[in-house]
């Protein structure tokens, strides 16, 4: 195996399939002006106010090369914020990662790659992460440790709260308001419901997927909402915070005055949210995987393809 292929495996780099979506829709957003007026809040930093009726699309950048370099770069810190905080936490649970037979096959406790090569490779994607939003704007970059805080502070929470699954959603929320900020420069409520969506989305299907890990988490005194509740209450949960992030984009569709194309993607995000609950069972785990990985990739990059169709055409 190459080492390049090593370390993609070692991320999962194909999970980026959850998160990147929600990007393109926070960039995509940005290019249309939600704007009735802009306050300040803290001096060069304005937050957004928005009016439906002056949607727009706008072009907030000097040229097409503008463009091109700011959505590179935007596609970029999504790529090395994930790839830091995945390598980070491939690190910090290689203990664990070794005794639990489920784990034992990855990169670090299996010997395909060595710990302190994994720590080297974090810090690497966390300096390129920084200095991409060097070069978006100030905004990012001033924020750019906070975000890095939250995506690798998430590593540790397993050991003391079983809220850790509302953490890493947290992180991964950070994607739709972070591209959003990278072309406006400006926080608007609109984003942040597709955030807040995201924040619970992801915490519902981590629940899911904790489900394999309940008795193993237990032995080791570790954190989940599976080991402190057990995985018929804990579906429960998953179910409520599935039902909070459809809630979530349904708002975000009549707030932003979206049309039919949007609901359509709202349909199919929703018909996955639902696919997935009926599939996992509390005595039946069998398809967790095809709930976590299949259903959910098709409901990030579905929904994604819809909302941003509509944004250009109605």
């Amino acid at each position: 195996m190459s080492t390049v292929k090593k370390y993609l495996s070692l991320i999962k780099f194909s999970h980026t399939i959850f998160a990147m979506p929600f990007a393109l829709i926070g960039f995509c957003l940005g290019l249309f002006y939600y704007s009735d007026y802009a306050v300040s809040v803290v001096p060069g930093w304005h937050t957004t106010i928005y009016d439906p009726q002056l949607r727009s699309f706008g072009f907030p950048f000097d040229d097409k090369w503008d463009f091109l370099k700011k959505f590179i770069l935007v596609v970029l810190c999504m790529i090395f914020a994930r790839s830091a905080a995945m390598s980070f936490n491939r690190y910090l649970d290689r203990s664990f990662d070794a005794k639990n037979p489920r784990t034992a096959i990855r990169e670090i406790p299996s010997g395909i790659l060595n710990a302190n090569s994994v720590l080297l490779f974090t810090r690497v994607n966390c300096l390129l992460f920084v200095a991409c939003t060097f070069f978006i704007n100030r905004i990012c970059f001033y924020l750019s440790p906070v975000a890095l805080f939250v995506l690798l502070g998430y590593s540790y929470t397993k050991r003391f709260t079983p809220l850790c699954h509302l953490i890493l959603g947290l992180g991964l929320s950070l994607a739709p308001i972070g591209a959003y900020l990278a072309v406006t420069g400006r926080f608007s409520l609109l984003p942040l419901l597709f955030s807040f969506a995201v924040i619970f989305w992801v915490s519902g299907f981590d629940i899911i997927y904790a489900l394999q890990d309940e008795e193993f988490d237990k032995s080791q005194k570790l954190y989940s909402i599976p080991a402190s509740l057990g995985k018929t209450k804990a579906l429960r949960v998953s179910e409520l915070l599935h039902v909070l992030s459809a809630g979530c984009v349904i708002f975000a569709g009549y707030y932003g005055s979206f049309g039919w194309l949007y609901w359509i993607g709202v349909a199919v995000f929703c018909g996955m949210l639902i696919y997935q609950h009926s599939i996992v069972k509390p005595n039946d785990l069998r398809r967790v995987n095809l709930a976590f990985m299949t259903a959910n990739g098709i409901a990030s990059v579905v929904f994604a393809v819809f909302v941003i169709a509509d944004l250009f055409i109605n």
